[in-house]
């Protein structure tokens, strides 16, 4: 059976969705990052860069969320996640590289300086920057979902499985507040019967597991 290591609210959230999507059965096996686990063997044996999620298919170890997503998308093309022409699998591409290097990236470095950074490390006049680069960014995205429906084609892909977690940890940040397409994206995204839960409620669920 599958198995995947990392659990919400990190970006194990991308992959879920798509197991979600294709039906599949998988096991889950939490990580704890805040006590150090994930820089421990047995799992940095799996992933030395330390990180989730961690995906393992049979004798396939697959690291990176879109990694995982493409792959699992890829092996089960019955469902129809991989769009069929090569220009709009290009469309698909370009948008899930994008989401991961353009919005993303920013959002990790507000991240890391407002609360994963020690306080001494921290550089408030990156955030500042970062906020700024990720803005510009959804502004870019959301001229281009103007009059569509999903990120690529004229239907759902990989594409669309990931932007929806990448846009509602940029909505957890307050970046959407000047992208009302995008908003009303997000909603749509989250309104599938497959959907994860959000960000925000994963992180309630983890606020109430701990109390």
């Amino acid at each position: 059976m599958i198995k995947l290591y990392g659990t919400p609210p990190t970006r194990a959230l991308r992959v879920i969705w798509v197991l979600n999507e294709l039906g599949l059965e998988y096991e889950s096996h939490p990580v704890d990052l805040l006590q150090g686990e994930a820089g421990r063997p047995p799992f940095r044996d799996l992933n030395p860069a330390a990180k989730v999620p961690v995906l393992v298919d049979g004798d396939v170890v697959l690291t990176e969320s879109a990694a995982i997503q493409l792959y699992l998308a890829d092996k089960h093309p019955e469902a129809g996640l991989i769009p069929e022409t090569v220009e709009d699998r290009g469309q698909m591409y370009r948008w899930i590289f994008f989401l991961v290097t353009e919005i993303e990236q920013p959002l990790w470095r507000i991240a890391r300086h407002t609360f994963i950074y020690p306080e001494d490390k921290r550089l408030p006049q990156d955030v500042d920057l970062a906020r700024q680069e990720c803005r510009q960014m959804v502004a870019v995205l959301e001229r281009h979902m103007e009059g569509r429906e999903f990120m690529a084609g004229d239907r759902l892909s990989v594409a669309d499985l990931n932007a929806a977690y990448t846009l509602d940890w940029a909505n957890e940040a307050e970046m959407l507040g000047g992208a009302p397409r995008l908003r009303e994206y997000l909603t749509t995204m989250y309104a599938r019967p497959t959907a994860p839960p959000t960000i925000a409620a994963a992180f309630a669920a983890l606020g109430s597991q701990a109390g």
